[in-house]
């Protein structure tokens, strides 16, 4: 342990004897109107990871693009970190000392080294991607994107809480053995019991009658289920089309997971007819004029269409580029709000409910 921090410190006093050599800085500050913008992610086309991130980074040059034709004074300089690299050599290289801001890393076991050297230059380290760790917690230049599943039920649970006090909560067991939902179920279940409001469980296996009972005839019904899976949701979709058949007085409203806007395409009638909420941080509406002149601009710049994926990397990095860099707080895909930690730096609190509702419309509720 003490010889790893000692190789880590004799490369670190290189970095920093060749950038004083320089006469830069710690905090040396950029030409007005001028921001130098670092990127080590695996850039490369060896596996998913690097196409990923690839995508990610051309959305950033997209949203540089503009920025440059507002006027702005931008230098990008990248360098590919992939899951093998040791970051020091790459900090060793030439520009990573002026950087005002550097997107990075993608993998956990290099946060602590980058992070080191940004608290040490003064520079702005943006994580945008999925890390274990608390390193935000402790270090002022850290600004934290990515939302953990924990922090997603809890803001859930709390929004369910205050949002829907006048429905009676229904849960339906979907018997899915390997669900990973009981944190958020079991914690809804425990704020309810707290705050004395009284909730049925049924399961997807009961008879009609005996599904039926766990319904109120005289308060909207708010559903849950204990999975976000497509097949135990299509499963209880039917079962609550059975119910509402049988039963016109019941009032049904979903709330969901965000895994169910991937299946959104195949579900929006029914999602609309359940006057459905989903809990999420980003929200790609294909519909929108915004988003199609965004995925022709990218198939135009690089020749291919963006990935099959929620959420659409290039659309996540174009958000990024325009928030960090831009100062824009508009977003197309990815909205950003971000609270600093006792002592560290910031994690993002963005959250949305997607509302399908009845009529056809679809809001973005921000939270």
């Amino acid at each position: 342990m003490v010889k790893n921090f000692l190789i880590f410190l004799t490369t670190f006093l290189v970095v920093a004897s060749a950038a004083m050599a320089q006469g830069v800085q710690p905090s040396a500050a950029t030409a007005k109107n001028s921001i130098n913008v670092g990127v080590m992610l695996p850039l490369h086309d060896i596996d998913g990871d690097g196409r990923r991130m690839t995508e990610y980074y051309q959305g950033m040059l997209l949203a540089v693009k503009e920025l440059k034709k507002e006027g702005m004074n931008i230098n990008v300089r990248a360098w590919n970190l992939p899951i093998d690299a040791d970051p020091r050599a790459t900090l060793l290289q030439d520009g990573t000392t002026t950087c005002d801001i550097i997107f990075t890393p993608l993998y956990t076991k290099q946060v602590k080294v980058l992070g080191d050297f940004c608290r040490a230059y003064k520079i702005k380290m943006v994580i945008p991607f999925s890390i274990n760790g608390n390193e935000v917690d402790k270090n002022p230049q850290i600004y934290q994107v990515y939302q953990s599943p924990d922090e997603m039920y809890t803001t859930s649970i709390q929004r369910v809480a205050e949002d829907f006090t006048q429905y009676h909560p229904v849960f339906i067991d979907c018997n899915d053995t390997t669900s990973r939902k009981g944190p958020f179920t079991f914690g809804l279940r425990k704020v309810l019991e707290d705050k004395g409001v009284q909730y049925n469980i049924t399961n997807l296996r009961s008879s009609e009658e005996m599904f039926a009972r766990s319904f109120s005839l005289t308060q909207p019904n708010l559903v849950i289920l204990n999975t976000g899976r497509s097949p135990e949701m299509r499963i209880a979709l039917e079962k609550l089309d059975a119910l509402v058949n049988a039963n016109r007085n019941v009032s049904i409203t979903l709330f969901g997971y965000t895994e169910w806007l991937l299946y959104a395409k195949f579900n929006k009638e029914k999602f609309a007819k359940y006057n459905t909420y989903i809990p999420t941080n980003f929200y790609y509406n294909e519909m929108s004029g915004n988003t199609q002149r965004f995925a022709q601009n990218y198939r135009n710049a690089f020749h291919h269409d963006m990935m099959n994926a929620l959420p659409h990397f290039a659309a996540t990095g174009y958000d990024h580029a325009m928030y960090f860099i831009g100062g824009k707080t508009q977003w197309m895909q990815t909205p950003l709000k971000f609270i600093k930690t006792h002592n560290g730096g910031y994690r993002n609190k963005a959250f949305m409910l997607i509302h399908y509702k009845q009529d056809g419309g679809i809001d973005a509720l921000q939270y």
